[in-house]
């Protein structure tokens, strides 16, 4: 063809011959009857017009407040939270308000690399039960200033239940002792937690805390982060959700939004893994085991007292 256009798209839906028949109709000055015969489109369907239901317009009003809410979530996720708002929808019919409002979720590709090799990678150790493998690890951001704030992360790998989630300025190994020593005290001991190899988690102050705790220690590879799989994951839903899309005015603005975002994530939040549903309900669902009694963490220095003061932002199992 000239100018290198190509042919022209195959009239295989019912739409699009519909607007066939009408453009022969128009053009070439015939009825209906005989657009339709030489299209080969049925008049039936031709006079076909959907008609909208009653709570069509709710429900695309709906659908955008979450996604203005979750600007990451795709239509599964979005379907997920109008059933657990009491909409009695189908997939397919969000599908297609999805299609025709033109939402979508951009889309990042990142390389895959091979799994680790390491016996203390999650591939080799799996978590087999709530509070058998916590993993941890530091995330790092800046507000809008300029300056500096670290996240520290504890996830249970079998319930995907966000344990911990604080930022300070910085951290030591005394204080993530101190703050473990809260997520234990509320939650219970795990068997094992699984980290890198930080300075921060290779301490010795807080080997002697995880011995005296009976809670076995999982290292993974130097430069293996893949072996940390759900703590990398987990990290990924934090910085897409939260670090990237909001403007942390401060230290108290992040403390605050943190929590909000972890009370989401661990209440509301639908997880794939999970058959669509929240940490904490997944959690509720299993069969509780026996909490392990954890020994109090050593006692604070001066520079960490004033962390005492605040309540602790974790949630019990299963609650």
């Amino acid at each position: 063809p000239e100018g290198g256009a190509g042919p022209p798209g195959k009239r295989v839906s019912p739409t699009r011959r519909r607007r066939a028949v009408e453009h022969v109709q128009r053009e070439l000055s015939v009825s209906e009857r005989r657009a339709c015969r030489a299209i080969g489109q049925p008049r039936a369907t031709q006079r076909y017009r959907p008609r909208e239901r009653g709570d069509e317009a709710a429900l695309v009003k709906r659908m955008h407040e979450l996604v203005r809410r979750h600007p990451r979530y795709g239509y599964r996720r979005v379907h997920a939270l109008l059933r657990r708002d009491g909409w009695k929808t189908n997939r397919k019919r969000v599908h297609r308000l999805w299609k025709q409002e033109k939402l979508k979720v951009p889309r990042n590709q990142r390389k895959k690399r091979r799994l680790g090799v390491s016996g203390n990678g999650v591939a080799r150790h799996a978590a087999s039960g709530m509070n058998d493998v916590w993993c941890w690890d530091f995330i790092h951001d800046r507000d809008e200033r300029g300056r500096p704030l670290k996240w520290l992360s504890v996830v249970d790998e079998y319930t995907r239940e966000s344990v911990l989630l604080e930022v300070e300025r910085s951290m030591k190994a005394a204080d993530v002792v101190d703050l473990v020593s809260q997520a234990m005290a509320i939650r219970g001991a795990p068997r094992h937690i699984r980290s890198d190899n930080g300075p921060e988690f290779v301490a010795g102050a807080l080997r002697r805390f995880l011995g005296a705790a009976g809670v076995g220690t999982l290292y993974i590879e130097p430069g293996s982060p893949w072996q940390n799989g759900y703590a990398e994951s987990f990290h990924g839903r934090l910085r897409d959700e939260l670090l990237d899309a909001e403007l942390f005015t401060g230290l108290s603005d992040a403390k605050e939004l943190a929590a909000a975002w972890r009370n989401d994530y661990n209440h509301r939040r639908p997880h794939s893994s999970l058959g669509y549903r929240a940490p904490a309900e997944y959690a509720a669902s299993l069969r509780q085991a026996p909490l392990r009694a954890a020994p109090s963490a050593p006692p604070a220095s001066a520079s960490q007292a004033h962390e005492q003061d605040h309540a602790p932002t974790l949630i019990a199992t299963g609650t």
